[in-house]
């Protein structure tokens, strides 16, 4: 009866105190808008000006690229390049548009060491990957070179997939991939050349060999452009023996109108 009452008094307590901690936490540090710093709302969210400005990928979207149509073509109707050039993935899903407010965000967490807001972008992230994410047993982030991890401290897929694993329930293999070659930054780089960068870039980790044997993998990445680096690591995740592998990331760059 005692230990029954210490435990209700210690629970009403921190009912009490964790309020009043975020009270003055707030008044330290107020919430603002993580991307353009409005105040008001809570932390690590948007405005209703910068969430307005956002496309979000939905459906009706081509099943294979993730690419959105303008008009609903039907069921599992496929995207021209879909059908022109097949991806080495099974498929890609991405949250948003890269534009705007999305790109602010990509560029706060990646260059600005913004991580706190990994959370919210993988909590997105983890919506657009629906059924794909469901069924996959492993989530694996494409790494970082070592001698960019070092000088960055951090990387940003991995952050992303940290949360995504955590919140579905699924393996993190943090480990199982490498990047063996420092490759140059694929920003302003067209596809052949961005292709030429990261090739044979990618391996599996020693000892992690056989990670992904028998397993469907989501490979998440923060934005995806033309695909080059996303398509190298999949094709070391199906030469180890990865049965489905989707590609997830939070932005998807598109060369012209939906």
């Amino acid at each position: 009866m005692l230990g029954a009452s210490i435990l209700r008094g210690l629970s009403s307590l921190s009912a009490t105190v964790l309020p009043v901690r975020r009270f003055v936490a707030d008044l330290a540090f107020p919430p603002c808008c993580a991307v353009c710093g409005a105040g008001g709302g809570d932390h690590g969210a948007l405005c209703a000006g910068c969430w307005g400005g956002i496309r979000f990928i939905e459906r009706p979207y081509c099943e294979v690229m993730g690419t959105p149509f303008s008009y609903d073509p039907g069921p599992d109707i496929l995207s021209a390049e879909a059908i022109a050039n097949p991806p080495v993935f099974d498929r890609l899903r991405s949250a948003a548009l890269y534009e705007g407010c999305v790109r602010e965000l990509v560029g706060n967490l990646k260059y600005r060491d913004r991580i706190d807001l990994s959370l919210m972008m993988a909590a997105w992230m983890q919506r657009a990957g629906g059924d794909a994410l469901a069924k996959a047993d492993a989530v694996l982030p494409v790494p970082l070179h070592r001698q960019r991890l070092m000088s960055r401290k951090f990387n940003q897929s991995a952050e992303l997939a940290r949360h995504i694993a955590a919140s579905s329930g699924k393996t993190f293999l943090h480990a199982s991939l490498i990047r063996r070659k420092k490759t140059a930054q694929q920003v302003g780089l067209g596809l052949k050349a961005r292709e030429d960068n990261v090739r044979g870039a990618f391996a599996m980790a020693p000892g992690h060999e056989l990670d992904v044997a028998g397993l469907r993998i989501v490979l998440v990445d923060d934005v995806y452009t033309t695909g080059a680096t996303v398509a190298s690591v999949t094709r070391v995740l199906k030469k180890a023996g990865a049965v489905d592998v989707t590609v997830l990331t939070f932005a998807r760059a598109l060369d012209g109108p939906i």
